[in-house]
């Protein structure tokens, strides 16, 4: 499991359980191995780590100017997604998040439209 995103100890056996969950998602890919990404958008972090393929890399920011690490991702909201909601991800694509802390509103200048 390759995983871009700094994450705290507590985190990763998180993720050890989304791995199984993720396995069952990972049988509804074409024979070609790509599937939709889905539109997290102004949805939780953890939403990110249940629906995206295990294998899929991820590399997850802070957007809000602070520059702060992400320590628990439940913590954290969607505020930019790469690439956009609706393009086939295959096992080579990097999906690049940009998380705000919950309550905080995300920066008008990174906002992403939905589309």
């Amino acid at each position: 499991m390759k995983r871009r995103a700094v994450v705290g100890a507590g985190a990763v056996l998180a993720l050890a359980a989304v791995a199984v969950s993720s396995t069952e998602e990972s049988a509804a890919a074409d024979d070609a191995g790509t599937r939709p990404m889905p539109d997290f958008l102004d949805r939780g972090l953890w939403r990110v780590f249940t629906r995206l393929d295990r294998r899929t890399r991820l590399a997850v920011h802070d957007v809000g100017g602070r520059d702060r690490r992400v320590l628990w991702p439940p913590s954290w909201q969607v505020c930019t997604q790469y690439p956009a909601a609706g393009t086939d991800l295959d096992r080579r694509t990097t999906v690049t998040i940009g998380v705000v802390r919950k309550g905080e509103t995300c920066p008008p200048r990174v906002r992403t439209a939905r589309r």
